[in-house]
């Protein structure tokens, strides 16, 4: 660990001081404008064995943001993004940006009750979904979407790979216009250009937070340029590097570690639909990508699918990962087996991705005393305090909340005054993570401040599954904590106590769960008790749960 003392960005933050790191762009839309420019015949996009140049990308996006204007869309619109990990997905969002829009990143593992918040919450006129997911949930949201686009997994490829499309066909419903049929009426059509502010918004994408009510960060066009240039410059990369989306788009990693820094740099991206491994692992074999940013659970998968060898990663030189602790432990048989270092990365959604990273090329240190692997330092141009509960500074090596400071922190939460100025008053975002800095200005994350559930770097929050839980007619109380899981970091645990007379096995519970609720957020585990415990007052105590849980 030797030389940490000559690194600029280290000593800057020991002064407490800001670098100088400025982006090169004030909005998304005009570092895509750049990209387009410069190289118009590059491969911008690769899915299984399709292509699409920037120049291709570039009049298909125009095509869109043409559709939506001759259908009476206006500037601040928002448009819904209920997609998987394909190319339908970056011409939307380019298309909306175009328009004047804003893109409404929605999970497409989210069910009906959730797509009718998230859409009833931003107010979305249109909604972009693939057939399957329209007809299988989308149908029977009730909604102010007055368009609705459905387009195929199908589409843009040839190679339909029965381990992701075994079954899928082609479905048109009534009330929807066909993606494919309206690009190739507008084509050749161009919108007129915009140029949107820094400040605007460029998406919104929905977070859990601190209080467990969904709620839409306004990740702005000056947010995306400045976290696109922290992956391009920070990550070294260049017009030889391929970008292999291991995350979902619809997650702030997959939307600026994916394709926003795509746009930027000007380099492939490659999409593969949803995540498997062994058809990541084929992609691999066939794209040799040099970067990418995930989950660890992902890259475990990955090491661990059927037929991986050490050569497939010999392609990939930059890796990093964010969303869920790694152990050292974990860091280090990876890097024995792959010959790749797993460089760690931290952010909130609400910091538009990175907030901390661990410089290229270094290793992180691991905390003595706790055994923790470092998220790193932070990125340039942020500013980061641990503070303690009378919110005052706390030196090295005490234990505080996480509150950072930057171009990457968003403006707030749509529609939400209140939760805003209580989660980022004066532009500091108070993470609710709790964690300290060493004595060379090392980050390390402890533990979380409320109950928010990491499962795979998706946030469960116990009041939604709850809910769900109380849904059922057996159930008279429900409480959900976090347990460790080797795999998934943490996992959904639910104790349920259920109503005089009333039966219900943990099996059906978790069934019933499961149909309601996105895939990472239902209970893996259910206990049936005769009481849960309570304070006085009648509040049910999680946190003994997950004391019982760890003895």
């Amino acid at each position: 660990m030797s030389g940490y003392d000559e690194r600029p960005w280290l000593a800057r933050y020991r002064k407490g001081q800001p670098s100088d790191f400025m982006p090169d762009h004030g909005n998304g839309l005009s570092m895509y404008r750049a990209s387009v420019e410069a190289a118009p015949h590059a491969p911008a996009l690769h899915y299984f064995d399709g292509t699409l140049t920037f120049a291709e990308l570039d009049s298909a996006s125009d095509a869109f943001a043409t559709a939506l204007l001759d259908r009476g869309f206006t500037a601040g619109e928002r448009v819904a993004l209920y997609l998987q990990n394909v190319p339908q997905f970056v011409i939307a969002l380019v298309g909306a940006w175009k328009a004047g829009g804003i893109a409404v990143l929605i999970n497409p593992m989210s069910r009906q009750r959730e797509l009718t918040y998230q859409l009833g919450d931003s107010g979305a006129t249109v909604l972009v979904c693939l057939e399957s997911l329209y007809g299988s949930v989308a149908r029977e949201v009730e909604s102010n979407v007055r368009l609705v686009v459905t387009t195929s997994e199908l589409e843009y490829q040839t190679r339909h790979d029965p381990r992701l499309f075994g079954g899928v066909g082609r479905e048109r419903h009534e009330g929807t216009e066909d993606l494919a049929e309206l690009l190739a009426a507008h084509a050749g059509r161009r919108p007129p250009a915009v140029a949107p502010a820094p400040d605007d918004i460029a998406f919104l994408t929905y977070t859990s937070g601190t209080t467990g009510t969904p709620k839409g960060a306004m990740n702005t066009h000056g947010n995306v340029a400045f976290t696109a240039q922290v992956y391009r410059d920070w990550m070294s990369l260049g017009p030889s590097d391929v970008v292999l989306g291991v995350a979902p788009l619809f997650h702030i990693t997959g939307a600026i570690g994916h394709v926003a820094v795509a746009l930027l740099t000007g380099i492939p991206l490659v999409l593969a639909y949803r995540f498997d491994p062994g058809v990541l692992l084929d992609v691999l074999r066939d794209r040799r990508p040099t970067f990418t940013v995930g989950a660890i659970t992902a890259f475990i998968a990955l090491l661990h699918a059927p037929g991986a060898v050490r050569d497939d990663w010999s392609s990939l030189r930059v890796v990093y990962s964010g969303g869920a602790p790694i152990s050292p432990s974990t860091a280090a048989s990876f890097l024995a087996a792959t010959g790749v270092y797993i460089h760690n990365i931290y952010g909130l959604t609400e910091t538009t991705s990175p907030s901390h990273a661990v410089p290229l090329g270094t290793e992180a240190p691991v905390d003595p005393r706790s055994g923790a692997l470092s998220v790193g330092v932070p990125v340039p141009g942020t500013v980061v305090r641990i503070i303690g509960e009378d919110g005052a500074d706390l030196p090295p090596g005490e234990v505080g909340e996480i509150v950072t400071s930057g171009p990457q922190v968003v403006a707030g939460y749509w529609g939400k005054p209140e939760e805003t100025a209580h989660a980022i008053p004066a532009g500091r975002l108070h993470t609710g993570d709790v964690g300290f800095m060493d004595s060379e200005g090392w980050f390390y994350i402890v533990d979380r401040k409320k109950d928010l559930i990491n499962a795979s770097g998706y946030k469960v929050w116990p009041r939604e599954v709850e809910d769900v839980l109380y849904e059922h007619a057996a159930v008279r109380e429900a409480a959900v904590v976090g347990v460790p899981d080797p795999y998934r970091g943490e996992t959904v645990k639910a104790f349920v106590s259920l109503r005089p007379g009333a039966e219900a096995s943990p099996a059906e519970l978790i069934a019933f769960a499961r149909e309601r609720m996105a895939a990472y957020k239902y209970p893996r585990s259910v206990v049936i008790v005769e009481e849960l415990p309570k304070t006085v007052t009648g509040k049910i105590l999680r946190r003994e749960l997950r004391t019982r849980e760890e003895q």
